[in-house]
Protein backbone atom coordinates (compact mmCIF):
# COMPACT_ATOMS: atom_id res chain seq x y z
CA UNK A 1 0.00 0.00 0.00
CA UNK A 2 2.77 2.31 1.08
CA UNK A 3 4.31 1.36 -2.73
CA UNK A 4 1.16 2.45 -4.23
CA UNK A 5 1.22 5.58 -2.52
CA UNK A 6 4.37 6.86 -3.28
CA UNK A 7 4.14 5.49 -6.85
CA UNK A 8 0.72 7.56 -6.99
CA UNK A 9 2.52 10.95 -6.03
CA UNK A 10 5.33 10.28 -8.66
CA UNK A 11 3.07 10.45 -11.35
CA UNK A 12 1.22 13.67 -9.05
CA UNK A 13 4.58 15.47 -9.61
CA UNK A 14 5.49 14.26 -13.13
CA UNK A 15 2.08 15.68 -14.41
CA UNK A 16 2.37 19.12 -12.50
CA UNK A 17 6.17 19.31 -13.41
CA UNK A 18 5.13 18.67 -17.11
CA UNK A 19 2.05 21.04 -16.88
CA UNK A 20 4.55 23.48 -15.70
CA UNK A 21 6.40 23.10 -18.22
CA UNK A 22 3.92 23.29 -21.13
CA UNK A 23 3.08 26.66 -19.34
CA UNK A 24 6.53 28.05 -19.41
CA UNK A 25 7.03 26.89 -23.40
CA UNK A 26 4.19 28.93 -24.57
CA UNK A 27 5.23 31.54 -22.30
CA UNK A 28 8.46 31.48 -24.27
CA UNK A 29 6.45 31.48 -27.49
CA UNK A 30 4.67 34.39 -26.91
CA UNK A 31 8.01 36.25 -25.83
CA UNK A 32 9.83 34.84 -29.28
CA UNK A 33 6.97 35.97 -31.12
CA UNK A 34 6.81 39.59 -29.39
CA UNK A 35 10.70 39.69 -30.31
CA UNK A 36 10.42 38.99 -33.88
CA UNK A 37 8.70 41.68 -34.64
CA UNK A 38 10.99 43.92 -36.42
CA UNK A 39 11.84 47.58 -35.12
CA UNK A 40 12.44 51.16 -36.98
CA UNK A 41 15.94 51.88 -36.70
CA UNK A 42 16.77 55.07 -35.82
CA UNK A 43 18.06 56.94 -38.71
CA UNK A 44 17.91 59.82 -41.28
CA UNK A 45 16.41 57.67 -44.59
CA UNK A 46 16.71 59.21 -47.91
CA UNK A 47 13.79 58.60 -50.34
CA UNK A 48 13.87 56.26 -53.24
CA UNK A 49 12.28 58.01 -56.32
CA UNK A 50 12.14 55.06 -58.48
CA UNK A 51 10.04 53.32 -55.93
CA UNK A 52 7.80 56.57 -54.63
CA UNK A 53 4.83 57.94 -56.02
CA UNK A 54 2.12 60.44 -55.54
CA UNK A 55 -1.77 59.35 -56.34
CA UNK A 56 -4.16 61.92 -57.35
CA UNK A 57 -7.99 61.84 -58.49
CA UNK A 58 -9.72 64.44 -59.67
CA UNK A 59 -13.56 64.70 -60.23
CA UNK A 60 -16.64 66.41 -62.01
CA UNK A 61 -20.35 65.72 -62.99
CA UNK A 62 -19.28 63.91 -65.84
CA UNK A 63 -16.49 61.39 -64.23
CA UNK A 64 -13.52 61.12 -62.46
CA UNK A 65 -9.93 61.21 -63.93
CA UNK A 66 -6.68 60.02 -61.93
CA UNK A 67 -2.69 59.93 -62.16
CA UNK A 68 0.67 60.10 -60.70
CA UNK A 69 3.36 62.26 -60.31
CA UNK A 70 7.04 61.53 -59.32
CA UNK A 71 8.37 61.79 -55.49
CA UNK A 72 11.44 63.36 -56.87
CA UNK A 73 13.37 63.58 -53.71
CA UNK A 74 13.36 63.88 -49.96
CA UNK A 75 14.06 62.61 -46.53
CA UNK A 76 12.40 61.02 -42.97
CA UNK A 77 14.20 60.85 -39.90
CA UNK A 78 13.44 58.21 -37.29
CA UNK A 79 14.46 58.83 -33.64
CA UNK A 80 12.93 55.81 -30.85
CA UNK A 81 11.32 53.96 -33.62
CA UNK A 82 9.15 56.74 -34.61
CA UNK A 83 8.76 58.81 -37.51
CA UNK A 84 9.49 62.50 -36.30
CA UNK A 85 10.28 64.59 -39.32
CA UNK A 86 10.49 64.40 -42.98
CA UNK A 87 10.62 66.47 -46.47
CA UNK A 88 9.43 65.65 -49.92
CA UNK A 89 9.43 67.05 -53.28
CA UNK A 90 7.32 66.34 -55.98
CA UNK A 91 8.48 67.28 -59.67
CA UNK A 92 5.42 68.20 -61.31
CA UNK A 93 6.46 67.58 -64.92
CA UNK A 94 6.05 64.09 -64.40
CA UNK A 95 2.26 64.23 -64.33
CA UNK A 96 0.30 61.25 -65.78
CA UNK A 97 -3.15 60.29 -66.59
CA UNK A 98 -4.12 56.70 -66.00
CA UNK A 99 -7.51 56.84 -66.64
CA UNK A 100 -7.18 56.88 -70.55
CA UNK A 101 -4.67 55.24 -73.24
CA UNK A 102 -1.17 56.98 -73.13
CA UNK A 103 -1.42 57.43 -76.88
CA UNK A 104 -4.85 58.76 -76.58
CA UNK A 105 -4.85 63.01 -77.64
CA UNK A 106 -7.05 63.62 -74.62
CA UNK A 107 -4.93 62.03 -72.60
CA UNK A 108 -1.88 64.44 -73.88
CA UNK A 109 -4.40 67.13 -73.74
CA UNK A 110 -5.63 66.79 -70.08
CA UNK A 111 -1.28 66.63 -69.39
CA UNK A 112 -1.35 69.77 -70.65
CA UNK A 113 -4.12 71.32 -69.32
CA UNK A 114 -3.00 70.50 -65.30
CA UNK A 115 0.59 71.98 -66.55
CA UNK A 116 -0.74 74.72 -67.42
CA UNK A 117 -1.57 78.12 -65.62
CA UNK A 118 -5.24 77.04 -65.07
CA UNK A 119 -4.23 74.65 -62.74
CA UNK A 120 -0.88 73.84 -61.47
CA UNK A 121 1.43 76.26 -63.55
CA UNK A 122 4.43 73.79 -64.23
CA UNK A 123 6.51 76.67 -65.83
CA UNK A 124 7.00 79.00 -62.91
CA UNK A 125 6.30 75.77 -60.48
CA UNK A 126 8.15 73.01 -61.33
CA UNK A 127 8.27 71.30 -57.65
CA UNK A 128 5.77 71.06 -54.60
CA UNK A 129 6.86 70.02 -51.10
CA UNK A 130 5.40 68.75 -48.04
CA UNK A 131 7.19 69.47 -44.81
CA UNK A 132 6.04 67.20 -41.86
CA UNK A 133 6.11 69.39 -38.59
CA UNK A 134 4.27 67.05 -36.18
CA UNK A 135 3.55 63.22 -35.82
CA UNK A 136 0.72 61.52 -33.34
CA UNK A 137 0.55 57.95 -32.82
CA UNK A 138 -3.27 56.54 -32.48
CA UNK A 139 -3.01 52.57 -32.63
CA UNK A 140 -1.82 51.22 -35.70
CA UNK A 141 -2.30 54.76 -37.93
CA UNK A 142 -0.32 57.62 -36.96
CA UNK A 143 -1.63 60.94 -38.29
CA UNK A 144 0.99 63.59 -39.88
CA UNK A 145 0.60 67.40 -40.12
CA UNK A 146 2.47 69.16 -42.31
CA UNK A 147 2.80 71.86 -44.91
CA UNK A 148 2.01 71.46 -48.16
CA UNK A 149 3.27 74.07 -50.96
CA UNK A 150 1.78 74.28 -54.04
CA UNK A 151 2.30 77.40 -56.78
CA UNK A 152 4.17 79.19 -54.27
CA UNK A 153 1.34 78.74 -51.70
CA UNK A 154 1.75 76.48 -48.42
CA UNK A 155 -1.12 75.48 -46.23
CA UNK A 156 -1.37 73.24 -43.47
CA UNK A 157 -2.89 69.75 -44.18
CA UNK A 158 -3.22 66.49 -41.98
CA UNK A 159 -3.80 63.00 -42.60
CA UNK A 160 -3.46 59.04 -41.58
CA UNK A 161 -0.62 56.93 -42.17
CA UNK A 162 1.30 54.03 -41.82
CA UNK A 163 4.98 53.60 -41.26
CA UNK A 164 6.47 49.64 -41.86
CA UNK A 165 10.01 48.08 -41.83
CA UNK A 166 10.73 47.01 -45.49
CA UNK A 167 13.85 44.76 -46.31
CA UNK A 168 15.79 47.80 -47.63
CA UNK A 169 14.38 50.84 -45.18
CA UNK A 170 11.33 51.69 -44.29
CA UNK A 171 7.73 52.78 -46.06
CA UNK A 172 5.22 55.27 -45.41
CA UNK A 173 1.85 55.02 -47.11
CA UNK A 174 -0.86 57.72 -46.86
CA UNK A 175 -4.05 57.10 -46.80
CA UNK A 176 -6.37 58.84 -49.28
CA UNK A 177 -7.20 62.31 -48.11
CA UNK A 178 -8.92 65.68 -49.72
CA UNK A 179 -7.77 68.86 -50.00
CA UNK A 180 -9.20 71.97 -51.95
CA UNK A 181 -7.47 73.41 -54.92
CA UNK A 182 -8.94 76.86 -54.18
CA UNK A 183 -6.47 76.94 -51.25
CA UNK A 184 -3.39 76.61 -53.88
CA UNK A 185 -5.25 79.33 -56.34
CA UNK A 186 -6.63 76.85 -58.91
CA UNK A 187 -9.94 78.10 -59.54
CA UNK A 188 -10.64 76.39 -63.39
CA UNK A 189 -13.95 75.88 -63.12
CA UNK A 190 -14.88 76.32 -59.43
CA UNK A 191 -18.28 77.21 -58.17
CA UNK A 192 -16.66 79.08 -55.69
CA UNK A 193 -15.88 81.58 -58.32
CA UNK A 194 -17.73 80.46 -61.21
CA UNK A 195 -21.89 80.98 -61.08
CA UNK A 196 -22.43 80.01 -64.85
CA UNK A 197 -21.00 76.75 -65.06
CA UNK A 198 -24.44 74.46 -64.52
CA UNK A 199 -22.76 70.77 -64.86
CA UNK A 200 -19.71 71.61 -66.41
CA UNK A 201 -17.84 72.74 -62.64
CA UNK A 202 -15.12 71.02 -61.42
CA UNK A 203 -14.59 69.62 -58.16
CA UNK A 204 -12.76 71.90 -55.90
CA UNK A 205 -11.44 68.88 -53.31
CA UNK A 206 -9.23 66.20 -55.15
CA UNK A 207 -7.62 63.19 -53.60
CA UNK A 208 -4.76 62.25 -52.61
CA UNK A 209 -2.44 59.31 -51.55
CA UNK A 210 1.41 58.36 -52.14
CA UNK A 211 3.51 55.46 -50.99
CA UNK A 212 7.16 56.41 -50.11
CA UNK A 213 9.98 54.47 -50.29
CA UNK A 214 13.40 55.40 -48.42
CA UNK A 215 16.67 53.55 -46.67
CA UNK A 216 19.75 54.78 -44.55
Amino acid sequence: MKKLSVFILGLSVLFISCKEKTKEEKVNEVEATITETPKIADAVYMVNSKTSILNWKGSKPTGTHNGTVTVNKGSMEIKGGKLIAGKFVFDMNTITVLDMPEDDEYNAKLKGHLKSGDFFDVENNPTSTFEIVEVANKSDEIFIKGNLAIKGITKSIEFPAELKVTDTGVKLTGNAFKIDRTEFDIRFKSQKFFNDLKDQFINDEFEISFEINASK
